[in-house]
């Protein structure tokens, strides 16, 4: 008998063509009302999760202890794949990779086997490198606020810019920090030890 597989993406197409290569390979997939209670049952299965909100994050932290994790990652940069590891997954895996690649990564994670993009293996032996240029000081000001609560409003009211304005800015800076929302950008700081200033 194959192995015990759930997939967690929104995307409907991305999610039956995953299953559709896990069931042609063997392994059985589930599709359980609550992942949490399938993985402590005992399934000994895998759990592959696209890391694309903040609830999905705090989902692979949650499986930790109970399933085996693939973390499913858009272009999986090697800051966002090493905080999967620390979060929780076994592996990581962009979302684009290929069938076969996703049936190798899932076989050898339900094996015992760590499966990380190079990239991913050299942040987390290095740490993370800091992006090519520098923050200003307005803005490891702005990341500093956000971090202890601060609303994108009240940010925009104390450096003097519209709401609108303020969620253009820190797009930009949440682009160059190579991640795609405030908390990541948070999490990004703290990795560099920007939030102590």
């Amino acid at each position: 008998m194959g192995l015990r597989v759930v997939v967690l993406d929104p995307l409907p197409l991305f999610r039956h063509g995953a299953e559709a290569v896990l069931s042609a390979a063997g392994h059985v997939v589930d599709t359980p009302d609550d992942v949490l209670a399938w993985a402590r049952d005992g399934r000994n299965g895998v759990v592959l999760v696209s890391l694309l909100t903040d609830a999905d994050w705090e989902l692979v932290g949650q499986l930790r202890h109970e399933s085996a994790v693939v973390a499913l990652l858009d272009g999986a940069p090697p800051a966002a794949g090493a905080r999967a590891v620390r979060t929780g997954a076994t592996a990581v895996l962009p979302r684009g990779a290929t069938a076969q690649a996703l049936l190798r990564t899932v076989e050898a994670t339900a094996d015992g086997q760590a499966v990380l993009p190079i990239s991913v293996v050299t942040t987390l032996a290095t740490g993370p490198s800091a992006p090519g240029a520098p923050l200003s000081p307005e803005q490891l000001s702005w990341l500093r606020q956000l971090s202890t609560g601060s609303t994108v409003a009240q940010l925009a009211g104390r450096a003097g810019y519209s709401e609108r304005e303020m969620f253009r800015l820190l797009k930009t800076l949440y682009r160059e920090l190579g991640v795609d929302g405030r908390m990541q950008a948070i999490l990004r700081a703290q990795e560099f030890g920007w939030l102590s200033g």
